[in-house]
């Protein structure tokens, strides 16, 4: 079961300082350097309050009860301070789009010797390409890491989204597992789909829509090896460490395609737990085209610094006159829907 909705949070929500803040709110649309999850750009509210900015920018195919969690993870930082962090700066993977094989070695290069990162994260599963470009796209990525850093150094992690079923993973696993994969995500889309697939043993398998989306939390270690949690959909950084405190299995902080505005608080989750045995998947500021920040939060020698950002007004991004009234009025409309779903 996930933790309940902090009645602190629940409380600034529903209280005039929230609604004026959402009332100044300003409306973003950043482009994104490639087509991700369907998407070829991110848009949102980014909503100010005493101590900073966030960042409210729920996918467009989420419903209300799932875009308010979304919501209070916007207020929490406008309106909280942020835990103590224990370390200054956290490891990151890099990750890159479904794209074609030569841009995804030049990518796993870049990846490598621009951000120092020595994971990389890659989406697979595409059922318009079939296991074939899953393959050569992963060992194309997998030569870059052993000619830049030695014969299995660099690792590999592997995203389906949930789109395979068990016997479809099973067969792509066997495959993909002699390139050397730390995990695969969410390789199917149910529990027990994916109690099967660890049962075989090929490579670790790591929870996400398992853990944010179900609540499979009180079995997820029947099924899984590593948890994914993701702030933003989660509800919060303060959500996050609650429900990371009592899974049994190590934790993995990803963003959730954000601007550096919502990804810092990502970096801030991860900078505030006990332990980080695998990188976490802060990489995602490189698919952004452009930002709401004067400098995006990116992987640097490996690693990503915590702290936050400040909003830079960019009438290309930061949107002004008629488009942004017309993007406010849409998104304030759905922040009034989902308060009515949290209270």
């Amino acid at each position: 079961m996930l933790p309940e909705l902090d009645p602190e949070l629940l409380e600034i929500a529903a209280s005039r300082e929230a609604a004026d803040a959402v009332a100044r709110a300003l409306p973003f649309r950043v482009p994104l350097s490639a087509q991700f999850r369907s998407m070829r750009f991110r848009e949102g509210l980014l909503i100010e309050g005493p101590q900073g900015w966030g960042e409210f920018s729920p996918f467009q195919d989420y419903d209300t009860k799932r875009s308010a969690l979304w919501l209070l993870a916007a207020l929490e930082s406008a309106f909280f301070a942020w835990p103590e962090p224990v370390r200054g700066e956290v490891p990151s993977n890099a990750i890159l789009p479904e794209v074609d094989v030569p841009t995804t070695a030049r990518l796993a290069a870049a990846a490598v010797q621009e951000s120092g990162c020595r994971t990389i994260k890659v989406k697979v599963a595409n059922k318009g390409e079939g296991l074939a470009d899953d393959l050569a796209r992963v060992g194309a990525i997998r030569k870059v890491l052993d000619d830049l850093l030695g014969s299995g150094v660099g690792r590999i992690r592997i995203d389906a989204n949930g789109r395979w079923d068990a016997d479809e993973a099973r067969r792509a696993l066997e495959q993909l597992a002699r390139l050397g994969i730390e995990y695969v995500e969410q390789p199917c889309r149910s529990a027990d789909e994916m109690r099967a697939v660890k049962a075989e043993g090929v490579c670790a398998v790591a929870a996400d829509e398992a853990i944010r989306i179900d609540a499979e939390i009180d079995s997820v270690a029947e099924f899984a090896d590593v948890a994914i949690l993701k702030v933003a959909p989660l509800g919060g950084i303060r959500r996050t460490l609650a429900l990371a405190e009592g899974i049994p299995l190590p934790i993995v902080i990803s963003g959730s395609m954000d601007t550096s505005i919502g990804l810092s608080a990502s970096v801030a989750a991860a900078a505030a737990l006990p332990d980080l045995p695998f990188d976490c998947g802060l990489g995602t500021g490189a698919l952004l085209a452009a930002d709401v920040t004067r400098t995006t939060v990116l992987p640097s020698q490996g690693v990503v610094a915590v702290g936050r950002p400040e909003v830079l007004v960019n009438d290309s991004l930061v949107l002004t006159g008629t488009a942004a009234h017309a993007a406010a009025d849409r998104l304030q409309a759905a922040f009034r829907d989902q308060l009515r779903e949290l209270s």
